[in-house]
């Protein structure tokens, strides 16, 4: 049964030092088969420490939660908002959706879906993170509903997004839907 033990230097809220010891748990129970009753992990504070003739006595800032970033984003998106989603964006933001079209900017984005239907919103059944590196990666599923081009409603189409997250700035967005297999002329 694993017990983990992180040392950090003051200053952490305690939101930091939760969101921190719910991770670590899950990273050690992602390598290690124990149930999550095997599995411990704590936080000491140091005041301070030296490290390469330096001595600290504060932490880094924590990272922004990236699946609340993500779910800025996309509030903002569905209120068409675009100076707020924009804020979210990193500078070489890059998404792909069906058919593999590839943009770099909200206002293609939007003129693109222009063509595709009259209204969209999204009804999100889950988000899920996983960490890679640097970045986190968020992904979000749920259905689709919305008016066509010709004025007919629809509701209940799958999609999933998947979103980069870094620094807590979007990089990356894949939206993959079943759009195209209900689409009306």
């Amino acid at each position: 049964m694993p017990v983990v033990s992180i040392t950090l230097l003051p200053g952490y809220a305690p939101a930091t030092q939760h969101r921190m010891v719910n991770r670590v748990a899950q990273a050690v129970r992602s390598v290690i088969a124990t149930p999550e009753a095997g599995t411990t992990v704590f936080i000491n504070e140091v005041s301070t420490y030296r490290r390469d003739g330096q001595v600290f006595s504060g932490g880094r800032a924590p990272h922004p939660v990236a699946t609340e970033v993500v779910q800025s984003f996309l509030q903002a998106m569905q209120n068409r908002d675009t100076a707020a989603a924009q804020a979210l964006l990193h500078t070489d933001f890059r998404m792909c959706f069906p058919g593999g079209v590839v943009m770099h900017s909200l206002h293609d984005m939007l003129t693109w879906a222009q063509q595709r239907y009259a209204q969209i919103a999204k009804h999100y059944e889950r988000f899920e993170e996983s960490w890679q590196g640097d970045a986190t990666v968020v992904f979000c599923h749920g259905t689709l509903q919305g008016r066509w081009l010709n004025g007919e409603t629809f509701e209940g189409i799958r999609f999933i997004d998947r979103m980069q997250v870094e620094d807590g700035l979007i990089t990356h967005q894949d939206v993959w839907n079943d759009l195209a297999e209900h689409r009306k002329p």
